[in-house]
């Protein structure tokens, strides 16, 4: 029961997108069509989750031993950014328009907050390495779940006629309020 609650609150009550407004650039930069939008929530749900298992390892067989917790900020950064080079490498071989339609926001990942939020969480919540991989898969499917949906938003948008002073970025916040608003909602289930 108790994974169960971490992966629903990391999707869906604690969303990172949507409640601790982490990784906001992919969020309104990747979310115009909804399968770029899924290929970035799952581009960065892998790295997610293999950044959650490498950190907790380093962390909790390295630096806690060897009383460096100090360290790992620098160690968090350093495993993030070589997951999202092989990642990177890993798109381009297999996918070659897949890696075009995500262009500069695939090496964005290095820098998404959420990712580092992820790390960092994880180990202030003392989660346990079972825990901390729930915590990672749950928290990249409510970071694909925030992306697809307000791509799907924007793709109908396409279709009406929005007035002029809401175009562009002012009707993109407006949604994301109020998809933040509905993930509110969530929050009394558990």
């Amino acid at each position: 029961m108790n994974l169960l609650v971490i992966f629903i609150g990391a999707a869906l009550i604690n969303n990172f997108v949507l409640q601790q407004f982490l990784g906001i650039c992919p969020f309104v930069g990747v979310s115009k069509k909804v399968d770029s939008a899924f290929s970035m929530g799952m581009a960065t749900t892998f790295v997610m989750v293999i950044a959650a298992m490498v950190t907790w390892l380093v962390y909790n067989l390295i630096l806690v031993p060897f009383n460096l917790q100090i360290l790992q900020y620098v160690a968090f950064i350093l495993i993030i950014a070589s997951l999202v080079q092989f990642v990177e490498m890993f798109i381009r071989k297999v996918s070659k328009p897949l890696y075009d339609a995500l262009g500069i926001f695939l090496p964005l990942i290095t820098t998404n907050c959420a990712i580092l939020g992820l790390a960092l969480t994880s180990v202030l919540k003392e989660y346990s390495f079972t825990e901390t991989l729930i915590y990672g898969v749950g928290a990249g499917i409510g970071f694909t779940l925030a992306l697809v949906i307000m791509a799907g938003i924007r793709e109908e948008l396409e279709l009406v006629d929005v007035p002029k002073s809401f175009q562009g970025a002012a009707i993109t916040m407006i949604i994301a309020g109020s998809l933040a608003l509905a993930f509110m909602g969530f929050a009394g289930i558990i």
